[in-house]
């Protein structure tokens, strides 16, 4: 049975993301050293619960928001500013809250049944191998990039099924609890550091049939959770909210790279000839076009939810191709913040090259951030450039 939860204070978009600027100076404290360990501070974990940023998008029958995913992409990206690795863990994690209100209901109880502020960490990964039991399927698998897995209790691991329907492979996503998992401690990286982002392992575990969720059902908006969960937010597209998970970081690293760029070129003054950067046409420049690019990515993403939103709450189904260029925009961003964040090191002088300073590492994990495969354009833009030219889509995460 679902814990009967008290009548919820709901806090507003404002107020969540002026908690959320009022941790940037401790999360700039905590950065180095939580590079140099792999992982979040528990204190960061900590801070993000009782701010109630992992509420954002947690349905409210186990004590969540149901807030718009305008709302979420907001805080985390005013954490970047902070911290990206702070905020690429808040963004996975807490997505993790929505994506299992999509699961049958008995697998929702099996998480936050006696602890809804418990964590779900992943690796969408199609690494499982499953055999078909009574009941469900007997997993084993090896999975990468588990990111603030130290911080979670159980784990979204991916793999593939044949569809009884069509007998093609369907990616699904594996719901595991801690004990039947382990963790490698693998991760040791020049960008995103923070993140303890290691490998998970599974040796021939079983998992109930209600554990499992599949990608056809994220796309076409028929997930079984819709029974409990038939809030609007519950009826967007699944790959349409997780990607702007691991893309809109970057947008709030970059703004804390500029703050800091520019707060620093208004008193830099060069060793060699003693002129004044903020007087440098070439500093000027590169400032209006950073301030510009973030403002015009922010709208973007707005507007794009502003619609899929609508949509979820008339009932109607956003078309492939209106599908299709948002998941390419939210697929560019990286790249775009990655390309600023590079002019900015460059600008910095040889002052930013120095380990521990914070444009370095900004600058690191926005590269870092670019691999991740939503990230890349490359993909997405090919089968995208291919519908428009009259062919079929070929991708479900969209």
């Amino acid at each position: 049975m679902t814990l009967a939860q008290p009548a919820l204070t709901m806090p507003t978009e404002a107020e969540l993301v002026a908690r959320a600027e009022a941790m940037i100076p401790a999360l700039r404290t905590r950065a180095e050293e939580a590079d140099r360990l792999c992982r979040l501070p528990t204190e960061t974990i900590r801070d993000f619960q009782d701010a109630g940023f992992f509420k954002i998008l947690q349905p409210r029958r186990y004590g969540g928001y149901e807030m718009d995913p305008q709302t979420f992409y907001a805080v985390q990206m005013k954490v970047a500013a902070g911290c990206m690795s702070s905020a690429w863990v808040l963004g996975v994690v807490a997505v993790h809250n929505w994506q299992l209100a999509l699961f049958d209901a008995r697998a929702q109880e099996d998480v936050w049944g006696s602890d809804p502020a418990t964590l779900i960490s992943s690796s969408y990964m199609p690494k499982g191998k499953a055999t078909p039991v009574e009941g469900g399927y007997r997993v084993t698998g090896h999975w990468g990039f588990s990111s603030g897995v130290d911080h979670c209790e159980w784990a979204f691991l991916g793999g593939q099924l044949i569809d009884p329907e069509t007998g093609k492979p369907d990616f699904v996503t594996f719901l595991i609890p801690r004990k039947d998992f382990t963790v490698l401690p693998v991760w040791d990286t020049i960008g995103l550091g923070a993140t303890g982002s290691h490998d998970v392992t599974v040796k021939d575990v079983y998992v109930p049939a209600y554990r499992v969720h599949r990608s056809k059902d994220g796309f076409a908006v028929t997930s079984p959770g819709l029974k409990v969960n038939d809030a609007p937010l519950f009826k967007l597209p699944f790959g349409q909210v997780f990607v702007r998970a691991v893309s809109s970081s970057s947008i709030g690293a970059l703004q804390g790279a500029l703050d800091i760029y520019r707060d620093a070129g208004a008193k830099r003054v060069s060793h060699n000839d003693a002129s004044s950067a903020a007087q440098d046409p070439a500093t000027q420049e590169l400032i209006a076009e950073t301030a510009a690019a973030i403002d015009e990515m922010k709208a973007t993403l707005n507007r794009n939810f502003d619609h899929l939103n609508a949509c979820a709450r008339t009932g109607q189904a956003a078309e492939v191709e209106t599908r299709l260029t948002f998941r390419y925009q939210s697929a560019q961003v990286s790249g775009r913040c990655a390309d600023l964040i590079s002019r900015i090191f460059h600008a910095s002088g040889a002052e930013g090259i120095f380990r521990g300073r914070p444009i370095a590492r900004i600058f690191c994990d926005i590269h870092a951030g670019r691999t991740h495969v939503a990230n890349n354009p490359a993909k997405v833009g090919r089968n995208f450039g291919n519908v428009l030219l009259g062919a079929p889509n070929a991708d479900s995460f969209i």
